[in-house]
């Protein structure tokens, strides 16, 4: 299984917090992952996103198929964003648009079977794998991709 994860770009300040939109930077950081996305994205991906405004801009800057899932929105949590990926057993690819610090814990959570803290910068982009080696379930880490970056 694939598991992308995707912090939403940089949104304005403001209230209530569901509906703050991209900003200009914001919506360039969404559409440098977009272009990275084209490239190297798996051609059948299942999308999940926040109801939140900021994650919808920052999913369109890509693609217009996805599902909107509360379960990974600003309320949600590590185990309740995973368990709505299906991971690790749904197999093919889920990515996630959301939030710190859901997204940060569930990276933590993949990396090192703890639910801590992790930095997720403002549109960056995280790719993990779960293959199977020697026997063993393993997850790798892919890709970490950050708009500011590319």
């Amino acid at each position: 299984m694939d598991l992308l994860l995707w912090r939403h770009a940089e949104a304005a300040d403001g209230s209530p917090d569901e509906t703050r939109p991209l900003t200009a930077k914001g919506l360039k950081q969404a559409q440098r992952i977009a272009a990275w996305l084209d490239e190297h994205a798996p051609t059948d991906i299942r999308i999940l996103v926040s109801p939140a405004l900021r994650t919808q801009q920052t999913i369109l800057a890509w693609t217009k198929r996805f599902e909107t899932c509360e379960d990974v929105s600003t309320r949600s949590d590590a185990p309740t964003l995973l368990a709505a990926t299906g991971w690790p057993s749904a197999g093919g690819a889920v990515m996630v648009v959301g939030h710190q610090p859901s997204l940060g814990r569930a990276a933590s959570l993949l990396l090192s079977g703890v639910d801590e803290e992790l930095s997720f910068r403002k549109g960056a982009l995280w790719w993990f794998k779960l293959r199977e080696r020697d026997e063993q379930e393993q997850v790798v880490l892919r890709a970490v991709v950050s708009a500011d970056m590319l």
